[in-house]
């Protein structure tokens, strides 16, 4: 299951990705229907339509690589252990903001070898905007066709948190009132990761639940731009394929590694 990882391979996994972002598009314009899964989040024909541009896609881009997506999440444990390197895919993430047709989803796409996120691409249809990374290559910002490379950026005097739109609890409402003063913004999906990765926000911290397709491709994209996501408490990085449940533990992505901020995050806590 070897792929070497390029500026090729990025650039054909942004393409499917937008490829998937164009089939999301012809069902938000439409009159679409919503159900329910069993877990009671929503589902729509875009969630579908997407997993299977996706699926299709990744299969003859890498056909040695297999693909955990959040709409085909049904390989045991006992498979996926033996996966060293795999495609984690969420087709949309976000989909209670695509049923608010406020624009904040986005498609995930990562790539993960040996229990870390090499290569990720998130891109927001509606916004046209795509942030992609992979090791060794850096994080790149593309606004339609222009290009532009992307860090993290210094922490400001009074740091600006991400927060999610729709994920909000007391745990977190618990955490930041122990954090140093600051603005808070929300976001839906993982746009919450790349306002970090793109210097806009300092901090994201996340307590309530999450997928691991929920955050692979946006932790790609922090961590070649120059930031960390740290499970909480241990803040140690976040790991895949790990254990049987692809449930994230807590979570922090933060910008500016010389901040500091383990030590505050430990005083809130």
């Amino acid at each position: 299951m070897s792929v070497q990882l390029s500026s090729a391979l990025l650039d054909a996994v942004i393409a499917l990705a937008r490829s998937a972002g164009d089939r999301i598009l012809d069902v938000y314009e439409s009159d679409f229907t919503v159900t329910r899964k069993d877990d009671d989040s929503p589902l729509t024909q875009a969630d579908l339509a997407s997993h299977r541009t996706i699926a299709e896609g990744l299969a003859q881009l890498t056909p040695d690589i297999p693909i955990l997506s959040e709409e085909g999440a049904d390989t045991p444990y006992a498979t996926r252990a033996t996966w060293t390197r795999y495609w984690l895919v969420d087709p949309l993430d976000g989909t209670k903001e695509f049923v608010k047709r406020n624009g904040e989803f986005t498609v995930n796409i990562a790539l993960i070898d040996h229990h870390e996120a090499v290569l990720g691409v998130v891109y927001a249809p509606v916004l046209n905007v795509t942030y992609a990374a992979a090791r060794g290559l850096g994080a790149l910002r593309l606004l339609g066709q222009t290009r532009e490379p992307m860090h993290t950026r210094a922490c400001a005097d009074r740091p600006a948190f991400v927060v999610s739109r729709s994920h909000q609890d007391a745990s977190l409402q618990q955490l930041l009132a122990g954090l140093p003063a600051h603005d808070a913004v929300s976001r839906g999906s993982s746009l919450k990761f790349c306002l970090v990765a793109s210097g806009e926000a300092d901090l994201y911290p996340r307590t309530g639940p999450t997928s691991e397709w929920d955050t692979a491709a946006g932790q790609c994209v922090v961590e070649c731009a120059g930031g960390a996501v740290l499970r909480l408490p241990e803040l140690e990085p976040l790991r895949y394929n790990t254990k049987d449940s692809v449930l994230n533990p807590g979570f922090v992505v933060i910008g500016d590694i010389a901040y500091g901020w383990p030590e505050r995050l430990r005083s809130a806590g």
